[in-house]
């Protein structure tokens, strides 16, 4: 990917830090409704950062739009921009290091929240489904976007690479607090799997209900073939 500009391939100094699992899981608990207030925010303003972006890029082209229109746009500054995307690729996107919220991490890290690792893992790709689910129109847009705007797609397979390096990162914090055996590319391919699973399956659906709601078919069918193998 070739970039626009330097402001499109870094952020700021003082853009907000991301903390990584084992920082989240030893961080102190704030009052779950200021929590909650403050995380809804962050999601609308954000949701309100991918809308402007794709409206833009698919007006305009990605070339002639810049930063500073889409924060316009949005009815924010660039400097908040860069608390939520490194570029304007990631906005139009919608891409975000895990999507999974902090408590669902945390609770993860900490070998929850039932001690059993496959089930914990469907409770991290609940939640990541839970976000698909609220942005699925958003995420079809992206898509389209994708096949108009090559460099979209690159910077998509990028995003991918970082994803699965924080998955990986999660699976090394829970492995600290709850040893486990199972080796973070198998967890990071399960993970990936159910979720193409889950999402298949609520396509077929018609998109009705969540995404999340073909979850436990998905897992089913896993342990079916698994324990078919085993009886053999």
């Amino acid at each position: 990917m070739v970039p626009t500009s330097p402001r499109e391939t870094a952020a700021p100094a003082d853009a907000e830090a991301r903390p990584g699992p084992r920082e989240l899981a030893s961080a102190p608990e704030g009052a779950p409704a200021e929590q909650g207030l403050r995380e809804r925010k962050k999601r609308a303003r954000r949701a309100a950062l991918i809308d402007a972006a794709q409206e833009l890029v698919a007006e305009h082209g990605l070339d002639a739009v810049t930063v500073e229109m889409i924060s316009a746009e949005a009815g924010v500054s660039a400097r908040t921009f860069f608390n939520y995307f490194e570029s304007k690729d990631d906005a139009v996107l919608g891409a975000e290091d895990t999507g999974i919220p902090e408590d669902v991490v945390r609770t993860f890290v900490e070998g929850g929240p039932t001690g059993r690792l496959l089930t914990d893992v469907q409770a991290v790709v609940a939640s990541l489904l839970a976000s698909a689910g609220e942005s699925h129109d958003r995420v079809m847009r992206a898509m389209d976007l994708m096949q108009q705007e090559p460099r979209l797609l690159q910077r998509h397979v990028i995003w991918m690479d970082r994803h699965k390096t924080r998955l990986t990162e999660l699976f090394d914090a829970r492995r600290a607090t709850a040893p486990f055996s199972a080796s973070n590319e198998l967890l990071t391919m399960l993970v990936l799997l159910l979720l193409r699973t889950a999402l298949v399956a609520w396509e077929h659906a018609g998109y009705t209900g969540d995404p999340a709601d073909h979850l436990p078919a998905a897992v089913a069918q896993l342990i079916d073939v698994v324990a078919h193998d085993l009886d053999s």
